[in-house]
């Protein structure tokens, strides 16, 4: 299965599992932006994100830490 940028929940629960010591509101959207690049599942235009997307990764991050 590959990754979009629509796929929040998704990224999100990738992200909790690749990097577990990161508390995911004191991320920098630089780091996350590039995180998220950087998932093996991830296939999806680097140019088609941007901060609402971001942003929304962050949220679902942090609910997947609750």
């Amino acid at each position: 299965m590959s990754l979009k940028w629509i796929d929040t929940l998704d990224i999100a629960i990738e992200l909790s599992e690749k990097y577990p010591d990161v508390d995911p509101t004191s991320i920098r959207f630089t780091d996350l932006y590039t995180w998220v690049l950087e998932l093996e599942d991830f296939d999806d235009d680097p140019k088609h994100c941007g901060e609402k997307i971001l942003e929304a990764i962050q949220a679902a991050w942090i609910d997947e830490m609750d």
